[in-house]
């Protein structure tokens, strides 16, 4: 049976790890690929996201209601 999650925040990160074999044939080093779309949005942005939370969260400055903003240069927002 597959694992019940709680939460969709359980499915943020440890995300798989596929060798890649054919293009690296002859060569000495195994080379792995991260495979950041297995998270929930897709993206490695979703473990950011959830740290930022996490974080506003622990410092008690994230309230029921409350609205999150988070400012980006262009590359997380």
């Amino acid at each position: 049976m597959a694992k019940i999650y709680e939460n969709i925040t359980e499915l943020i990160g440890n995300t798989p790890l596929v060798k890649l074999n054919k293009l690296t044939e002859g060569y000495k080093a195994d080379v792995l690929l991260k495979i950041e779309a297995a998270n929930p949005g897709n993206s490695v942005k979703d473990r950011i996201g959830l740290a930022i939370v996490q974080a506003a969260e622990d410092a008690g400055e994230l309230k029921p209601g409350g609205t999150i903003i988070e400012a980006t240069s262009g590359n997380t927002g």
